[in-house]
């Protein structure tokens, strides 16, 4: 778990990490250099879960040997599908990361949404349902590995 108090912002007890994949942990389909280690620490304080549309096809596999969850959600509205997966889980239990406007209501659900900007952008929409914007997902990972970073971020 990782626990911080924000003045303004509140107490967050954050027992799940859920991210997208597409343009967040990945570029072009292929994880990011040095992000499975960093998931692989938030594991020691966080369950991870990776939750995707998976465009290239390539997520689980991409993922292998990192200790998470991978859910490739299929159809239409994904939005729908990926804050309902948040709430289920209890959403002020969770920190999301994404970028994309299907990851837009599940930023908004969670207790902490971290939108970030990569190589693949972030979606005006999924911008404005976070808390927190960063401009590569390495930086995101580590206000979780360093959670007093987030208290300058969102104090009052």
């Amino acid at each position: 778990m990782i626990e911080v108090n924000i003045l303004g912002f509140g107490l967050l007890r954050l027992e799940y990490l859920v991210s997208d994949f597409t343009g967040t942990l990945s570029l072009d389909g292929r994880l990011l250099p040095g992000i499975n280690e960093k998931l692989s620490e938030l594991t020691k304080s966080l369950k991870v879960h990776v939750l995707t549309a998976d465009t290239f096809g390539t997520a689980k596999n991409e993922l292998m040997g990192v200790p998470c969850e991978v859910m490739i959600v299929k159809g239409e509205n994904l939005d729908v599908q990926k804050e309902a997966y948040v709430k289920k889980m209890g959403a002020k239990k969770v920190v999301a990361l994404g970028n994309g406007v299907n990851d837009r209501k599940m930023l908004k659900a969670a207790r902490l949404g971290i939108a970030v900007v990569g190589s693949e952008g972030c979606a005006v929409e999924a911008l404005l349902s976070a808390n927190v914007l960063v401009t590569n997902v390495s930086d995101g990972l580590d206000l979780l590995l360093n959670p007093k970073r987030l208290v300058a971020t969102l104090r009052v």
